[in-house]
């Protein structure tokens, strides 16, 4: 990790076409993550190959035309839209003369931002760690070369092998910290369930609209903002739906495509929350081009986590911003499918209370209905 200014940095963006689509959508998105993490982008590099290199991960030419951006603009760091192996980093910020952040690093680096809770932050510091873990391959081999000399005898060639026992030391207590606080949450879903309350949880596409939506149905005042990772600790209220009675809702981290493993590991404890739920209300911003391939993605980490299996009601969001019209959706079978409103300016509001209740209804009537 690193120290940032309280001006923020400048940066420049590198990001390069391999043939997948949706790059403008890409480049749209990554523009927003960088500046989440307090950083200007002040220039975008970009180009189309067929595979990374494998020392430079953008080729000889292309790190030519990002160092003369670096110069041009007195960059702090190149950020790339992609993942960067240890030895691609190295080589580019030795070439660059610049620090190097790879995807994965940025999205943790946010994710340290935002983090509130002492679980939210030791979810985080667990998937840095074991993020940094990977980058301590041949680290110190500039120091393991030594063989002694005034201040290197000794520990040089010892400080992987040292780096590697703190950080093991420090994840496994992060990990032991953190299934405490899984112990104590299974307790209070073990009482909900005893209680038969429906519990609900919210999932979604970053910045697709969760937590507006969560305060338009609880009046929690859960923060709420037009940016990437708003929300990263889950929120749950009790809410009493005319119908359904009291049902349990929970505000969840919103998910992104190519999330980092280390950061789905480090948060599998609060995900499993979602993968216990009776339902999930998956919500989509109804007015983004990319709305499909957020959808993928989102399902993507729902089968990650195992929640794929939870009965899902689509929840088409900012319906302002489209020329759509509140309405509830249904299948074939005639269950509730979506249902289309803004959380925004509250339409469509009252229909997705009316689904609620009549899921309620129908999970309460099983039981009766089996025996």
């Amino acid at each position: 990790m690193f120290e940032r200014p309280a001006s923020g940095e400048n940066a420049v963006l590198v990001q390069l076409d391999f043939g997948d689509g949706d790059f403008a959508e890409r480049l749209f998105e990554f523009n927003l993550l960088v500046r989440s993490a307090r950083a200007r982008p002040l220039a975008v590099v970009s180009g189309k190959r067929a595979r990374p290199d494998s020392a430079l991960f953008a080729g000889k030419g292309k790190v030519a035309e990002i160092a003369e951006a670096v110069r041009q603009h007195e960059a702090d760091v190149v950020v790339f839209n992609h993942d960067l192996s240890p030895g691609q980093q190295r080589n580019l910020e030795r070439t660059l003369e610049c620090r190097v952040v790879d995807r994965s690093s940025l999205i943790l680096d946010i994710f340290a931002l935002r983090a509130k809770s002492h679980e939210g932050k030791l979810q985080v510091e667990l998937a840095q760690l074991q993020h940094l873990a990977t980058r301590l391959v041949r680290g110190w081999t500039h120091l393991e070369r030594q063989k002694g000399g005034i201040g290197l005898r000794g520990p040089g060639e010892k400080q992987l092998e040292t780096d590697r026992r703190l950080l093991g030391k420090r994840v496994a207590l992060l990990k032991d910290r953190l299934k405490q606080l899984e112990r104590q949450r299974k307790v209070r879903r073990r009482a909900r369930t005893r209680g038969e309350v429906l519990a609900i949880s919210l999932v979604g596409y970053t910045n697709a609209g969760k937590s507006t939506l969560f305060n338009a149905l609880t009046k929690a005042g859960a923060y709420a903002a037009d940016q990437l990772f708003a929300t990263l600790d889950t929120t749950s209220r009790k809410v009493f739906v005319e119908g359904a009675g009291p049902i349990v809702l929970s505000d969840t981290v919103g998910f992104i495509r190519d999330l980092p493993h280390a950061l789905v590991a480090a948060f599998q404890a609060t995900l499993e929350e979602t993968a216990q739920a009776d339902l999930l209300l998956h919500v989509v911003d109804s007015a983004s081009p990319d709305r499909d391939q957020q959808i993928q993605a989102v399902g993507a980490v729902l089968g990650e986590i195992g929640a794929l299996e939870v009965p899902q009601i689509m929840v088409w969001n900012k319906i302002d911003l489209t020329a759509a019209s509140p309405a509830i959706e249904r299948d074939d079978c005639g269950n509730i499918s979506a249902v289309r409103l803004s959380a925004h300016s509250g339409a469509g509001l009252s229909l997705l209370r009316d689904a609620l209740a009549e899921v309620a209804v129908r999970q309460h009537d099983l039981p009766a209905a089996a025996a």
